[in-house]
C-alpha cells in the first residue's frame, strides 16, 4: 500500500479544531489531557483533535482509531 499522505478517516467522524494556540512540545498525552479539562470531551472517543502552534505554521492532530492512539503533525 502506497502512503498518499492521507488519513482514512471514517464517515461520523467530528473534527474539534482549537481556537488558541497550543505548545507543540506536547505529545498525545498533553494533548489528550487539553481534550479533556479544555473540551470535556474523551480523546478516545474516535474523532479528530486538531492543535495548531503559536505562529499558525504547525498543526498537530490527535486521533484514537480504536486500535491506538495516533498523533499526526505536518
Amino acid at each position: 500500500m502506497c502512503w498518499s499522505g492521507m488519513i482514512p478517516v471514517p464517515s461520523g467522524v467530528k473534527v474539534w479544531l482549537t481556537t488558541r494556540f497550543t505548545d507543540m512540545r506536547k505529545g498525545f498525552p498533553g494533548l489528550a489531557l487539553m481534550v479533556q479539562e479544555t473540551l470535556k470531551r474523551d480523546p478516545h472517543s474516535g474523532h479528530l483533535f486538531c492543535f495548531r502552534g503559536r505562529q499558525g505554521g504547525l498543526v498537530k492532530v490527535i486521533w484514537h482509531d480504536g486500535q491506538g492512539a495516533c498523533l499526526f503533525t505536518n
